[in-house]
């Protein structure tokens, strides 16, 4: 009889054991199910938004334009907001040189190397938007170890920002970045009346939509 009691007893702790580690598991997994977290974001960010970078420069007397984008772009701050006003004002972002693309390798390694490679600490645009009103407004931009403001004018059309601005290297003390690729590009910057001239301006034109 005693070895009876003994063998049911034993039976009993085991039942329990194992129903208290079956408990134990339902209550961590009910516990890790519960501590999910799920990240919000703003109705409009710059992060998801497609951006597109355009540019335009000019070669000999005659003013031919040369036209390129950035296919790269990287919000490093700001960038969202519950209006497409509030996403852009504020943003500071990042534009890396190596993004360059202007539909010819050579011209973009040329770029790259004989513009921008002799600039200092640029292998990267960096700037922060500002909003003026609801036309216009500024950006703190970075380029050749300088900070200069860029005015440019803008325009929201629904989920679509544009932006436009006319850029004078000069007032980053680039007129060298300019020479430099002159004389690597010097027949190809000719015009009809033989005068090889790479300008100081360059026209950007801004486009983010957004999602």
């Amino acid at each position: 009889m005693k070895k009876i009691l003994v063998y049911v007893s034993f039976a009993l702790l085991t039942i329990t054991a194992t129903s208290c580690k079956s408990e134990a598991k339902k209550e961590e997994k009910k516990e890790e199910t519960t501590t999910t977290v799920v990240e919000k974001t703003a109705p409009y960010s710059l992060k998801t938004a497609e951006n597109s970078i355009n540019f335009t420069a000019y070669k000999t007397t005659e003013k031919v334009p040369v036209k390129g984008v950035f296919k790269k772009v990287n919000v490093l701050k700001g960038g969202e907001g519950n209006s497409v006003k509030e996403a852009i004002n504020g943003t500071e972002f990042e534009i890396p040189i190596s993004s360059i693309e202007t539909k010819d390798n050579g011209r973009n390694l040329k770029i790259r190397k004989f513009f921008f490679g002799v600039m200092e600490n640029t292998v990267s645009l960096t700037g922060k938007l500002m909003i003026d009103n609801d036309s216009t407004g500024t950006a703190d931009f970075t380029m050749n170890g300088l900070t200069t403001k860029l005015p440019f004018t803008y325009s929201i059309d629904g989920k679509v920002f544009t932006m436009n601005t006319i850029m004078d290297v000069n007032k980053w003390n680039a007129q060298s970045a300019i020479d430099s690729l002159n004389v690597v590009c010097k027949d190809l910057h000719k015009g009809a009346d033989g005068v090889s001239k790479t300008w100081n301006e360059v026209a950007i034109n801004v486009i983010s939509t957004f999602k």
